[in-house]
């Protein structure tokens, strides 16, 4: 197989999400597959082994639930990708659909909590609040929490009796209290660990009259479980010995916890008894567990992947649990591992060297969007594509990244952006120095955050960089702000210290715009002509500025209805990279 050939299949072949089983049905399941060359959502009826397609928009299906019951199935439909728009639902069995809460106005979703009782909890922002509804067929919606910090619901005990969100209230939206309250909107309990350490809900014990809530704090620097029964107000914390973050799910008895463990870019499962406090290591491949839930009779599904490994939905009984069908894509080269003195600490950095050709490499730094996320040992489309083309690539999990504890992902907080670059800057002597890349043949790029540090790199660090793809990026912060949906806002507001008015220096000092005079390399930016995430008005005024100064540059624009979760989208943003890398790193 050709080399271009081989990189655009690994993009069609099929893939799908974990399957989600409905607490008391279990042998009813929804996930999400791009079979037909988009993300859609289909039900599973694992007794009869049927599947169907519920969704079939032109832009994808991103968000999707099944009530408890198995009875329905939930989908966010957005207007055209943009992210904004209603909840709907359909019988599991098929049949038309409708509305979950027709007299609501549209908005951001934020999260969607279902009980057996036919209640449901929406969050949905808009107009500078955050809103929390009840809802219920052929009843009118409820508003049951308003407020101008973000807030969203987590989950709901399974007789709809107790709702837990998360909010910002006390000023902090990445560091956020959890609290429960009634159907009334009377508050049970709350918790609150003060600044710089979040209580981030995850979901009420999956047992009849259980009160129990599981949910993540940061006590000790990094996120761990913690059991709440908030009308005692017992609290349990789950610790562990090993490094890296934590999450958990319930066993479905209640008995015990499913712990996924994070750790310098693989994954790890443990099970946890609540009776004993006996913990049990559970034998997965070296890799990395995108998601993991466990199953009536006590084993594990997991979605697992390798960088030169494709996804696959397993079983810790050791059995594949579904194909997603179609050709399986081509695998790709192992990731190595890099460990680099900074300027705030050790930076772990992952590397994928091309097969053929020698060192020193043409390089491509791939920046992680988020900021609050991290690269891993999983299967990458994208950065196989890049191998392939014989470029070697470079992904730093700098500071503000997860995965790391609590205060590695939060010391950008004030210093937007240059904190993350000095990283990265790090990383690229280091690879520099000892022969891995060329350092006149380094280009850098990101999606989303990755993009908006590809802006901000190339103004702040004109001399690293030979060329830069920037997709989605945020090219001024200000601008941004002023169009982006409030979910973005809040999160500008928690990074920056305020919002525009209040913080107006930080903003400026951390935009890309600021430094457009020194650009000197030429750079392709991506944007979406209707994304609430990266407002194009924003990046159009970076690109005329560009161009006043006889910058070299290209933008490529696309709609919501072509975006990312069409895969022949995916495919021509990736040959629109390569052909310009090639061009401008002169790589045959």
């Amino acid at each position: 197989m050709k080399a271009e050939e081989r990189w655009q299949a690994r993009f069609r072949a099929s893939r799908m999400s974990l399957p989600t089983w409905a607490r008391r049905a279990p042998s009813r399941s929804i996930y999400r597959s791009n079979v037909t060359g988009t993300w859609e959502v289909y039900a599973w009826d694992r007794a009869t082994g049927a599947t169907r397609q519920v969704t079939e928009r032109p832009g994808g299906t991103s968000y999707a639930a099944i009530d408890p019951n198995g009875q329905w199935v939930y989908w966010f439909a957005d207007t055209d990708g943009d992210e904004f728009g209603r909840w709907f639902r359909q019988p599991f069995s098929g049949g038309p659909a409708e509305p979950v809460a027709p007299d609501l106005p549209p908005g951001q979703p934020g999260g969607i909590a279902l009980s057996t009782t036919g209640l449901v909890a929406l969050t949905l922002a808009s107009e500078g609040a955050f809103r929390i509804h009840l809802a219920r067929a052929g009843e009118p919606s409820r508003l049951l929490y308003e407020h101008p910090d973000a807030a969203w619901v987590t989950d709901m005990s399974l007789d709809g009796e107790l709702i837990a969100i998360n909010h910002g209230e006390y000023g902090g939206f990445r560091h956020p209290a959890l609290r429960v309250i009634r159907q009334n909107g009377a508050t049970v309990s709350e918790l609150y660990d003060g600044p710089g350490k979040g209580i981030h809900g995850l979901t009420f014990a999956p047992v009849p009259g259980d009160r129990r809530l599981l949910a993540l704090h940061e006590r000790r620097n990094r996120h761990e479980p913690l059991v709440w029964d908030p009308v005692t107000g017992e609290q349990r914390e789950i610790w562990l010995k090993d490094s890296g973050d934590l999450t958990a799910d319930w066993y479905h008895d209640g008995r015990g916890l499913l712990i996924l463990r994070g750790d310098r870019a693989r994954s790890h499962l443990h099970r946890y008894d609540l009776a004993g406090g006996g913990l049990t290591l559970i034998d997965t491949p070296h890799g990395v567990i995108d998601d993991a839930i466990p199953r009536p009779g006590g084993h594990v599904e997991y979605s697992w992947s390798s960088a030169s490994r494709p996804p696959v939905i397993r079983s810790s009984t050791g059995q594949v649990v579904m194909n997603a069908g179609g050709p399986a894509a081509p695998p790709s080269v192992p990731v190595e591992d890099l460990d680099v003195d900074g300027p705030g600490g050790r930076i772990h950095a992952l590397v994928n060297r091309p097969e053929t050709g020698s060192a020193p490499f043409p390089a491509v730094f791939m920046l992680h969007g988020g900021p609050a996320e991290h690269d891993q040992d999983s299967f990458s489309p994208e950065v196989a594509a890049w191998v392939d083309a014989g470029f070697a690539v470079i992904r730093v999990n700098y500071r503000g990244s997860t995965g790391y504890g609590s205060a590695w992902r939060d010391a950008l907080r004030l210093d937007v952006g240059h904190i993350e670059l000095a990283d990265v800057a790090a990383v690229r002597q280091y690879v520099a120095a000892r022969g891995i890349a060329d350092p006149d043949r380094i280009l850098l790029s990101g999606t989303g955050w990755g993009g908006y540090l590809t802006l901000l790199g190339l103004g702040t660090q004109p001399g690293l960089w030979a060329a830069g793809v920037a997709a989605l990026p945020i090219a001024c912060h200000q601008t941004a702000y002023e169009d982006e949906g409030e979910s973005l806002r809040a999160y500008h507001r928690a990074l920056l210290g305020g919002s525009p008015d209040e913080q107006p220096e930080r903003y400026a000092a951390s935009s890309p715009i600021t430094y457009v005079d020194q650009v000197k390399s030429p750079v392709l930016i991506l944007a979406c002509e209707d994304d609430m995430r990266s407002p194009l008005r924003q990046v159009r005024m970076y690109v005329d500025q560009l161009a006043e100064r006889g910058c070299e540059h290209e933008l490529y624009t696309y709609s919501s209805v072509r975006g990312t979760l069409v895969v022949a989208e995916r495919i021509t943003q990736m040959a629109l990279q390569l052909d310009f890398a090639r061009k401008h790193l002169h790589v045959p």
